[in-house]
């Protein structure tokens, strides 16, 4: 179940990731409906994640967490903020998705 709510915790790290983009390229009240937005999340993303190194090694968490959140970032990067999808950015990105599958295989 902690691996459960790791990996959502990881999805709200690329929520707030996105909002906090969405934030920097509006004004006024919609960029602070996109502030508020990052403000849930981040909450969100904290919360779920202390709850899951109670059971879970802070060191593998972390890193499962920080590692879901760079991957969603960069795919919400190339898909919505036009980022370019280049093959090397594909490589990395690929190496650090199967370096947080290994780091979840590898954790008790």
């Amino acid at each position: 179940m902690n691996w459960i709510l790791l990996i959502i915790a990881g999805l709200f790290e690329t929520g707030f990731a996105f909002c906090l983009a969405k934030a920097k390229e509006t004004t006024g009240t919609e960029s602070g409906w996109w502030l508020a937005g990052f403000g849930l999340c981040l909450t969100v993303s904290m919360v779920l994640l202390y709850k899951a190194v109670q059971t879970l090694p802070i060191g593998t968490a972390y890193a499962v967490w920080t590692g879901i959140g760079a991957v969603g970032t960069v795919i919400i990067g190339i898909l919505v903020f036009k980022e370019p999808a280049e093959l090397w950015r594909i490589f990395f990105l690929t190496t650090l998705i199967g370096s947080i599958i290994g780091l979840k295989w590898v954790s008790a």
